[in-house]
């Protein structure tokens, strides 16, 4: 691992601050004087369905550098959570790919390698992934973003990386042996200044049959000295991603939290796709604010999202993807009440 930089070292070459806007799976190196975080969000479900997990690598910049660390976060179906805190100056990183250092702990696009151990717990094994499946990346488009990739002041930058793949090998979590051999695996990212104020979020790729995958994400953006409500959902189906974004003119239809489920539906280019999101049983995560790891998300992995895909009178797909994770998190309505301003 002698080619990886340290994120603090502020080392990185002009190549890869150029090439990274077209590799958002590698580690974005943004500004850090308004306080900068960067995390990579891996999920991986047993091939019984018995075990869901998500690893959490990143690295938390303070505007001070005080509090400034990498971590190494962890969330079990049922709520579970732990972190693993470290030095920022362990947070070591490739230029030309991803592959990330979190002290002791290792993350590629071929696996990870972990060994933590603290307060928290102790987490140890190897996990070794398939071929990712990521959105696609194109020249004036790169990534799921689209264009809003090149602007320079948005609060949060999203990636989706791996949107299924297979996972071999196992976790010991806590003295428990987990074996994830034949499982599935689903990556993404975000790296910026803050979360939102509001947000609705859920991913599955576990419809019965690989190689299906859903992802929803909707929230309030900062624009410009005012906001506006954006979503990026994708159903990956028969090998054909279906994208309902706000840069390509999907519309959202219908949309409402209640009672902890969401509703909504999209129709873009003559398709309508209805989500029904419901079920979660969350556990309590850290997130960041202004770069520092100090606020909160509750998110479930054992949730289930209903799916369904029309054209016309035409049932293209229907569905509900199982092991779902999911964060919920617009206690104020904020997300409603844009989207019926827009109408």
């Amino acid at each position: 691992m002698n080619d990886l930089l340290a994120a603090t070292a502020r080392s990185a070459p002009l190549a890869h601050r150029f090439s990274k806007l077209w590799h958002p799976d590698w580690y974005q190196d943004g500004p850090k004087r308004r306080g900068y975080f960067e995390g990579w969000y891996l999920k991986c479900v047993d091939a019984d369905a018995r075990h869901a997990v998500a690893l959490i690598p990143g690295i938390s910049l303070t505007p001070d550098g005080v509090g400034s660390h990498a971590f190494v976060q962890l969330i079990r179906a049922g709520g579970t959570t732990a972190y693993w805190e470290y030095p920022a100056e362990e947070f070591r990183f490739a230029t030309d790919r991803f592959e990330i250092e979190v002290g002791p702990n290792r993350f590629s696009s071929e696996g990870a390698w972990l060994d933590a151990d603290g307060a928290a717990g102790r987490l140890t094994g190897e996990l070794r992934f398939g071929e990712w499946v990521g959105w696609p990346v194109r020249p004036l488009s790169p990534g799921v973003m689209g264009w809003y990739r090149f602007v320079p002041f948005m609060e949060t930058y999203h990636g989706v990386l791996g949107l299924d793949h297979a996972v071999d090998g196992g976790l010991e979590i806590d003295g428990a042996s987990l074996s994830f051999d034949g499982g599935r695996g689903y990556v993404e990212k975000d790296w910026g200044r803050s979360f939102p104020s509001a947000w609705v979020w859920a991913q599955s790729n576990h419809f019965g049959t690989p190689g299906i995958s859903m992802m929803i994400s909707v929230a309030r953006i900062p624009w410009l000295g005012g906001s506006f409500v954006g979503y990026i959902v994708g159903l990956l189906h028969d090998g054909e991603l279906h994208e309902f974004t706000t840069y390509n003119g999907a519309k959202m239809r219908a949309f409402s939290i209640r009672d902890g489920e969401a509703r909504m539906a999209l129709e873009q280019a003559g398709l309508r796709l209805e989500l029904t999101v419901e079920g979660a049983h969350p556990g309590e995560l850290r997130s960041p604010v202004l770069g520092a790891m100090d606020g909160t998300v509750w998110e479930s992995l054992d949730a289930s999202i209903g799916v369904k895909l029309t054209r016309g009178d035409a049932l293209l797909f229907e569905g509900r993807g199982l092991h779902a994770g999911v964060e919920l998190m617009d206690q104020a309505g904020e997300l409603e009440a844009g989207l019926t301003r827009r109408k």
